[in-house]
């Protein structure tokens, strides 16, 4: 978690191969899952956001690690760091615009 504005940004870039200036939110955890960061782009420079537990961790669902990143809609991301489980949640059925 020593990792602060740009070497995130070229994690981001380099091992996820996406554009951090999107307007996408990235959030790193750290290995004992009690200490989360947030990189998220915003309208001339980056906002970095830092949260440590006092007691828990922070609970993720099960992804495929190889592939090694996630995506979370905004509601799940909230979830996550307020620390309510998001696995056995199940979604009602909503309007999508495509």
């Amino acid at each position: 978690m020593r990792k602060s504005f740009d070497s995130l940004r070229g994690l981001v870039i380099n091992d996820l191969d996406q554009s951090p200036d999107d307007g996408t939110v990235y959030i790193f955890i750290n290995k004992v899952r009690n200490k989360a960061k947030l990189l998220h782009w915003q309208s001339g420079g980056f906002m970095l956001y830092y949260k440590r537990l006092e007691s828990g961790t922070f609970e993720l669902p099960d992804y495929d690690g190889s592939v090694g990143s996630l995506r979370l809609d905004y509601a799940q991301l909230v979830l996550l760091i307020d620390g309510i489980a998001i696995t056995n949640m199940t979604r009602r059925k909503r309007y999508e615009k495509t």
